[in-house]
């Protein structure tokens, strides 16, 4: 990590360490203290001592790692500041999936905001960012290019629609990510009227229940195994998109295959996955939201994490915000 403002923000093996807390912040290596931003399996792995996060991504580490997601936890809450150590800890929402957080760390009344994974865009599924004053920023970016500048959602919703209405004799196979994703289109779909009964591969049932079982309304819901062959035609189905164009995706005999992914925006993505409905619907800021983002919380420094560092940086260095990256290893971006 190049030299910053902050000279108690350790870069270690295991991730980000705050030295005076004494803890780590979505650390890819079990530690003793982590606070974790949110449940994606890129920033919340199992196995951590004392977890400190919000209550659904805790209760979510539960359901995907077992009793190994870790030894004991606190619960955040939004309207507390917690003592940890020599730090004082505030909670702040993300707006990226159910749970997600950013977290503001203050210590001798230097105020650093870690994010987290982000988005601006109004999400039904969780609760929307919160932008907060502080002295150093550090800021995702996944999609910090020019280039990136994502759709509106219902728009690109409105393209699977009208396709499910011009292909009744099709099933639509639409790849998305479990966590998160899922349960965005398919809420979008809901308020835009549409009723049918949605059909999940296995792999998102336990979670899409989960998010059922804390009032975010999916409507009918139902796992694909529970509807024959002969019945496809005309269901629209989701699917990790791994599943895509493996073996359990070769019994749907008359198919379009959707992705719902901030990739889509890029067409050799597209042709590489042999996608024929590409769904630009993203959870992260796009170029445009993260420079909002920066303007809105308006930082001394800005560092910069997992994705499209360098770009971001040079432009925020000529916009005269003392910036640099951060260079974290072990964050994907492929499944955002």
């Amino acid at each position: 990590m190049r030299k910053t403002n902050i000279n108690w923000l350790k870069k270690k093996r295991e991730g980000l360490y705050c030295v005076p807390g004494n803890f780590f912040i979505d650390p890819v290596f079990p530690v003793e203290k982590a606070l974790i931003t949110h449940a994606h399996t890129d920033h919340a792995r199992p196995n951590n001592k004392s977890i400190f996060s919000s209550k659904e991504t805790i209760e979510l580490m539960h359901l995907r790692y077992g009793e190994s997601y870790c030894s004991d936890f606190q619960i955040a809450r939004f309207d507390e500041k917690i003592k940890i150590n020599d730090v004082t800890v505030q909670i702040h929402p993300a707006g990226h999936i159910l749970g997600s957080i950013q977290f503001l760390i203050n210590y001798n009344g230097y105020r650093l905001l870690i994010s987290g994974d982000y988005k601006r865009t109004k999400d039904k599924t969780c609760l929307s960012y919160e932008p907060v004053k502080c002295d150093t920023f550090i800021t995702e970016a996944t999609f910090g290019l020019p280039i990136f500048n994502h759709p509106n959602d219902q728009s690109e919703v409105k393209k699977l629609i009208k396709s499910i209405k011009a292909n009744v004799n099709k099933t639509h196979l639409i790849g998305v990510y479990a966590l998160g994703k899922c349960q965005r289109l398919i809420t979008l779909l809901r308020n835009l009227g549409y009723d049918e009964t949605i059909y999940l591969h296995g792999a998102l049932t336990k979670i899409s229940d989960f998010y059922s079982k804390n009032n975010i309304k999916l409507g009918n819901i139902s796992n694909i195994s529970e509807c024959s062959r002969s019945e496809y035609a005309n269901k629209l189905v989701f699917c990790p998109p791994s599943s895509l164009n493996d073996k359990w995706s070769q019994k749907f005999k008359n198919v379009v295959k959707g992705y719902a992914s901030g990739w889509m925006r890029i067409r050799q993505r597209v042709k590489q996955k042999n996608i024929e409905l590409p769904l630009i619907l993203s959870d992260h800021a796009d170029w445009g939201e993260i420079l909002k983002t920066v303007n809105d919380v308006n930082p001394n420094e800005v560092l910069v994490t997992h994705g499209r560092e360098e770009a971001l940086v040079h432009y925020l260095t000529k916009k005269n915000f003392k910036s640099s990256a951060l260079n974290l290893i072990g964050f994907e971006d492929e499944n955002e």
